[in-house]
């Protein structure tokens, strides 16, 4: 049974979309991860993820890409890693991660609504 929630509490989760400046591979991480570099514009900055999602992504095809990230969750540290952004994704048929974003490009930091 899927949980109900009101509207207030889902737009407290704050879910910007934001361009990859970076991205890195993380053999440290006890799952196959990438650590991504984000910008999400001037009022967020830039922040970092951990995200495994190796299956169908490389570090160098990432690199100017646009995701969606829920911005105001506290740091979570990954390994040796701080993660201070949770980027957004859909499992596929086999479980892989395949990122959430829009399909036309926006400004860094816009907020989904």
């Amino acid at each position: 049974m899927i949980e109900t929630i009101d509207f207030d509490q889902f737009l407290a989760a704050d879910i910007r979309v934001g361009t990859i400046i970076a991205a890195d591979p993380y053999p440290e991480a006890q799952k196959p991860a990438i650590k991504l570099t984000i910008d999400f514009g001037d009022e967020i900055g830039i922040r970092k993820s951990s995200a495994q999602i190796t299956a169908h992504y490389t570090s160098d095809a990432l690199v100017g890409r646009q995701v969606a990230g829920v911005v105001n969750l506290p740091p979570r540290q990954i390994g040796k890693f701080i993660s201070d952004v949770l980027t957004l994704g859909f499992p596929d048929a086999n479980g892989a991660v395949v990122l959430f974003a829009p399909d036309i490009r926006v400004a860094n930091g816009a907020r989904l609504f």
